[in-house]
């Protein structure tokens, strides 16, 4: 399908400041988007709050405006500007949240401005927690226990009902925002207060914990055509109860049968068709390391940060690609300019393994609370490229800038085995350096794997 000709002017929304849960991964996005629409033709109409990012460089857009991103000042660069359409999906959950705002007031509808990519009820189908729910139940998807609820009192009652530990979940948030797993009822009553305040919708999903599951992610593209491929699939070593964005992440999956593998792509493929989702999509699902059994934890009807992760481990430009997607053009039609010569509906294959660590702030924020959990904490990450795992993490770990060149820190040597034990089963920032000290202290394969629920093959290696 030859791209749109009735459209001209396209106003991309960026991702906004650099904040905790959100870094320059968005950045990446929305550059590629800006370059693959001009490519096309189209004039380019920007706005991003933040002047430390490529994407606002003046080449990168036709006009760029560092506003803040309020439906306010985008109503006033519509007004101003007229364009023909929005591209809202290559700005982070920012993006989404604003386009959704701006259609809720009717100022698109107003100016006669026309949603790029996938469409608003696909991603209301996706980011609202119970019209997820519902769409799961039709497909015969299995998700977690669970309750939407727009109250404190609400979530207590659940949670009464089927016991601790609860995850919240706060609706239409980045970054995990709000939410948190529940032990005790005090701990859910300050959670769920804190998710529904940052909740747009002030709405959570509070479910049954799956903590200790493996946590398997699906970079997925389709086209207005019904086109999908799997572009990449990442395992977290971290499981079910870390934030991915917390959690060090393995591409492609390390521990999964080919039975396995094939089970989820499959589902994520069918999750994608069904919200028909034109552009990037990620899916996260949870698998019971003792069974075939799974569920589905969340879909990001967006270019997201495992975007970045799974286009630079595999060299496939999903933003880019998802850029012209979202102006008509379909995967067979389009050459991946990575390689110059095949079509962008091959989906790629990696013969080397990548692996991604975050990077914390807690140097720069000593009295931060360095728990990890379900709020994603991280400000960045770095990624190495090896034949083997072992390879990849230590060059990722070389890369962190954290004063080591190995699995060694100096002040984890010095703690007691007492505190060790604790730290190891409340996953932290240096969980990797105690799992090694864990192991110079002589543990076994079988106590790290009981303290930390990491998979074997990660403690083996």
């Amino acid at each position: 399908m030859p791209k749109r000709t009735d459209i001209n002017k396209i106003l991309v929304i960026g991702s906004g400041p650099i904040i905790i849960g959100q870094a320059a991964e968005f950045d990446y996005a929305g550059t590629q988007a800006c370059q693959a629409l001009k490519e096309e033709g189209y004039q380019v109409v920007l706005a991003n709050s933040n002047p430390a990012t490529i994407m606002t460089d003046e080449t990168m857009a036709d006009e760029i405006y560092m506003e803040p991103l309020t439906p306010e000042f985008l109503t006033k660069i519509i007004r101003k500007e007229q364009p023909d359409a929005i591209l809202p999906t290559l700005g982070g959950q920012t993006g989404l949240n604003m386009a959704m705002e701006l259609d809720r007031r009717g100022i698109l509808e107003e100016y006669q401005v026309e949603i790029l990519g996938t469409k608003l009820s696909a991603i209301e189908q996706a980011e609202d927690r119970d019209s997820f729910r519902s769409l799961m139940y039709e497909l015969n998807e299995p998700v977690p226990e669970s309750e939407i609820v727009q109250s404190i009192d609400e979530a207590l009652d659940f949670a009464n009902s089927i016991g601790y530990p609860v995850i919240i979940r706060p609706a239409y948030t980045m970054g995990g925002t709000g939410g948190g797993i529940c032990e005790t009822e005090q701990e859910l009553i300050e959670i769920v207060r804190n998710g529904l305040d940052a909740s747009p919708v002030n709405q959570c999903l509070i479910e049954k914990s799956i903590a200790g599951f493996k946590e398997i992610e699906y970079e997925v593209m389709r086209d207005g055509e019904d086109h999908a491929i799997v572009v990449c699939n990442m395992e977290n070593i971290d499981p079910v109860g870390i934030h991915t964005g917390d959690s060090i992440v393995v591409a492609p999956s390390q521990t999964l049968s080919d039975r396995e593998y094939q089970m989820l792509r499959n589902v994520s493929l069918r999750i994608i068709k069904a919200l028909q989702i034109e552009g990037g999509c990620n899916v996260q699902l949870a698998l019971d390391p003792y069974s075939f059994d799974y569920y589905v934890i969340e879909v990001n009807p967006r270019v997201s940060r495992s975007s970045a992760l799974a286009s630079k481990a595999t060299g496939y430009p999903i933003a880019r690609i998802a850029a012209k997607i979202a102006v008509g053009l379909t995967l067979d039609e389009m050459i991946n300019p990575v390689t110059g010569s095949t079509y962008s509906h091959f989906e790629p294959a990696l013969d080397y393994v990548v692996t991604k660590i975050p990077r914390w702030p807690f140097d720069k924020f000593h009295a931060a609370n360095r728990k990890l959990g379900t709020q994603m904490k991280a400000t960045g990450e770095v990624m190495g490229i090896g034949r083997t795992f072992e390879e990849s993490l230590l060059k990722s770990v070389r890369s962190l800038e954290i004063c080591t060149n190995d699995l060694y820190l100096p002040n984890v040597e010095s703690i007691s085995m007492e505190t060790l034990m604790i730290r190891l089963k409340t996953a932290d920032d240096e969980r990797l350096f105690l799992i090694a000290e864990a192991f110079r202290r002589g543990f076994t394969l079988e106590d790290v794997h009981q303290y930390t629920e990491i998979d074997l093959f990660f403690c083996i290696n």
